[in-house]
């Protein structure tokens, strides 16, 4: 089919952001906007958008978990919408926006073709060794139980964007994806070979609300202290903990002016967080052997100048040395970071997980 123009549907459990893109990837229009996740705000949302747009050849969506069905992006049908309703459970803030959005796109416009792309796909390389819990066999048949890691859009983005950068694909890179979300992937020549979210989104490192990592035990000990079901502990752990539970505010930027204003309970959280980061990529360095590339990219990684420097610092014994100049430089665009000669290339790579959606529209309707 021809594809004129393609819109890119990426919400979260508390923003809805769409992209209309030609199919060269050149921007047709796009918004972000605050909102709660039901069927009725997703088609006022998609209304709104097509009123700005006009009617898109496909839609493509991200979908943040595609569970153990799905390894690459698949075209919508009534058997996709199945299986996309039992994986709800396994990221049910996450699942249920884009799953509105789904479906207000079906009732919308029912003859465009719409494509699921999948932040789980890119990290269907992980080895037996990186995505197997040790628990028995009959638990992870049933509940579908391994590591099936996030972000992995924008992971595959940045890979793509760090062998334009350097002309060639290093075999080692780590790729820090913070944003609200974040991660440290492991990419071993182009593959993801281990990261640090896991079943679901919420493990990890420490998030904005997320508290990331967290011991089974001090979980099962969260649960009988709020003496609630499933569903809100899971609420809970997803938004009232991470930089929010340990200084007040998720905002990374009003983390550190609050640093620098002397607030010891940010300082603190500040700390944890970097603590937390060096931790992920000491681990993908282990993973892979040492380390060639360090990639930052999500809003956090790509705006915040000191979050970067201190990470680089605490890991100089890996040959990471960024430019301070450069780093302090204010702008966007992706850009080596690192000075000149060290061993280890710091990439900043602007997020752009509708590109990578788009890529994914084309290879299966253009």
């Amino acid at each position: 089919m021809t594809l004129e123009r393609i819109l890119v549907v990426n919400v979260g459990s508390s923003s809805f952001k769409w992209s209309a893109l030609d199919p060269n990837g050149r921007q047709l229009g796009g918004a972000t906007v605050s909102w709660t996740p039901s069927l009725e705000a997703a088609g006022s949302e998609l209304e709104r958008a097509l009123r700005t747009a006009g009617r898109p050849s496909a839609i493509g969506h991200r979908i943040v978990h595609g569970g153990p069905d799905f390894s690459g992006p698949v075209r919508l049908d009534a058997a996709v919408r199945g299986t996309l309703e039992r994986l709800r459970v396994l990221a049910a803030r996450h699942m249920t926006a884009a799953l509105a959005c789904v479906d207000a796109c079906t009732r919308l416009l029912p003859e465009v073709p719409q494509i699921c792309a999948f932040d789980t796909a890119f990290h269907a390389t992980l080895p037996e060794e990186a995505r197997t819990y040790a628990v028995p066999a009959r638990w992870r048949q049933a509940l579908a139980l391994r590591r099936y890691g996030f972000h992995g859009l924008s992971v595959a983005w940045s890979v793509r964007r760090t062998r334009e950068l350097l002309g060639a694909l290093p075999p080692r890179i780590a790729v820090c994806h913070l944003g609200s979300g974040c991660s440290v992937t492991a990419v071993l020549d182009g593959q993801s070979a281990d990261t640090s979210m896991g079943y679901t989104p919420l493990d990890g490192v420490v998030m904005a609300t997320r508290a990331g990592q967290l011991d089974p035990g001090a979980v099962l000990a969260i649960a009988e202290h709020l003496g609630t079901g499933r569903a809100d502990v899971e609420a809970r752990l997803e938004a009232e903990c991470g930089l929010l539970a340990l200084a007040g505010t998720s905002d990374l930027r009003e983390v550190l002016a609050r640093r620098d204003r002397g607030d010891g309970a940010a300082a603190g959280a500040y700390r944890v967080y970097v603590h937390a980061l060096l931790r992920a990529i000491g681990a993908a360095s282990g993973v892979l052997g040492g380390l060639d590339v360090l990639v930052f990219t999500g809003g956090a990684g790509e705006h915040s100048a000191p979050l970067r420097a201190d990470v680089c610092a605490g890991l100089a014994f890996l040959g990471v040395a960024l430019d301070p100049a450069r780093n302090r430089e204010p702008g966007d665009g992706d850009v080596d970071l690192a000075q000149p000669g060290a061993p280890v290339r710091v990439l900043r790579v602007e997020a752009r997980e509708d590109l990578e959606i788009l890529a994914a529209v084309r290879h299966l309707l253009d």
